[in-house]
């Protein structure tokens, strides 16, 4: 069975911009949509952003567009969240998935997604 793992992510100041990686080490997902979520303790997964496979379609959720960009290469198998302008807020567990359940908008609940990877910590503070 395929995984994916996210990485880049750490400590970064208010306003400062990070780029995360999402790697299907086993190929395992290279045809499907892949999201973007993200935990703060003591919060709800929240949805960030999700793309399917060939860039065809991608989806944000408002909190982040504008600041978020999920772009994808397939040839790589990686998806990437390239973040700008970092806020506090957006201090949080950052994890990528495959989204297994398609319906009419089921890309933004994270029940619709599995094979979850470990999630990559980042902490925005002064």
């Amino acid at each position: 069975q395929g995984q994916l793992a996210e990485s880049g992510g750490g400590f970064v100041l208010p306003g400062g911009s990070l780029k995360l990686a999402c790697v299907d080490s086993g190929r395992s997902f290279s045809e499907l949509p892949l999201g973007w979520f993200r935990q703060a303790p003591g919060k709800e997964r929240e949805f960030l952003a999700a793309i399917t496979w060939r860039s065809e379609n991608t989806w944000y959720a408002d909190s982040v567009k504008g600041r978020f960009t999920i772009s994808r290469d397939d040839a790589a198998d990686t998806v990437y969240l390239h973040m700008n302008n970092l806020k506090p807020e957006d201090t949080a567990v950052y994890s990528c998935a495959a989204l297994v359940k398609r319906y009419a908008f089921s890309w933004q609940y994270a029940d619709s997604y599995d094979y979850w990877g470990p999630g990559t910590q980042i902490t925005v503070s002064p």
